[in-house]
């Protein structure tokens, strides 16, 4: 069930991550299936992993990965096994709860065959305008998953900050993203990688074009009921990275993308991937964003080594801070 690329172990040393005699560590990797809590505000079953050596009454943190099965299908089973996969042996998520030792969260949410345009995973405009009971509001849905998991590891005398971490790539890249923006207030610091490219905006206009959600904020106010914190979202920090083969393209296809976002995209920030990135780069740094920006040579619509340490360094230098 564990797999870690093997030269995690080369770099341990560099961690420090030997845990002091005194302080008492959690004794082996569990992972926990938490079940739907409709009274608390979650229409769906959440994964916690927690990794061996997790110290117990020690601040840490709680890292959220969103789930990403890549493919439509109305078996909650299949985007379970997914998830679990995602949470205990292949992703960048796990890789940075392993080596950090601070637990992990999964949410499993469906992406249903039968609303092929709801991209869940990707917290588009459709999911976020939905209101069927298991998919309405999926943000505020992993927000009581979150609340719930920290209790669940208070319980178990793991003591968590405030703010979370949050990671992702392709799709779950995206949701990472789009939730920076409404949840801004939540976050400590995030990366995300193999986003097609295109990142949500902190304008409500580009080329005098209006950019609603999720291309930006014009109508950002309407949707959420509150104002864009933009404060708060510069602040958090951000490792954003891209492979400079990747040309994974989302944003041509319709689940992703309705026919008119399509054309805002394609017209204003590029048809092509790595020409909308530094574009959405340069808005960014406009902007003051606090981001680093990584392209990586010779990498495509997926993750390395060389990524993986790169973002658990980032996340290792962010627990450091106050």
């Amino acid at each position: 069930m564990r797999f870690i690329y093997s030269f995690f172990f080369l770099i341990t040393s560099f961690f420090s991550f030997a845990q002091d005699s005194k302080v008492e560590v959690f004794k082996k990797d569990s992972l926990l299936i938490i079940p739907k809590n409709t009274e608390k505000g979650f229409h769906n079953e959440y994964i916690l992993f927690i990794p061996k050596g997790t110290p117990i009454n020690k601040k840490t943190f709680l890292i959220v990965e969103p789930n990403n099965t890549g493919k439509i299908s109305d078996s909650i089973q299949l985007h379970k096994a997914y998830a679990i996969d995602l949470a205990s042996v292949s992703s960048v998520g796990n890789n940075v709860s392993t080596m950090l030792k601070i637990p992990l969260l999964v949410p499993i949410f469906p992406r249903p065959a039968s609303q092929p345009l709801t991209y869940t995973h990707a917290l588009d405009r459709d999911v976020i305008m939905e209101n069927s009971t298991e998919l309405k509001r999926l943000d505020l849905q992993l927000i009581a998953m979150i609340e719930d998991a920290k209790t669940i590891l208070t319980a178990m005398n793991i003591e968590v900050d405030s703010k979370i971490f949050m990671n992702g790539f392709s799709a779950s890249g995206t949701f990472t993203n789009r939730f920076s923006f409404i949840h801004p207030e939540m976050i400590k610091a995030l990366a995300i990688g193999g986003f097609n490219g295109e990142l949500m905006l902190p304008e409500k206009k580009f080329n005098n074009v209006k950019l609603n959600y999720p291309i930006g904020i014009n109508d950002f106010t309407k949707i959420f009921d509150k104002k864009f914190d933009i404060n708060t979202f510069k602040n958090i920090p951000k490792f954003i990275y891209m492979g400079k083969l990747d040309e994974n393209d989302a944003v041509q296809f319709d689940d992703a993308y309705s026919d008119e976002e399509r054309d805002i995209i394609n017209t204003n920030l590029g048809k092509i991937v790595q020409e909308r990135y530094l574009k959405c780069q340069e808005n960014y740094n406009k902007n003051n964003i606090n981001s680093i920006f990584k392209t990586y040579e010779n990498v495509g619509h997926w993750t390395t080594s060389d990524v993986n340490l790169e973002v658990i360094k980032f996340f290792f230098k962010e627990m450091q801070t106050n």
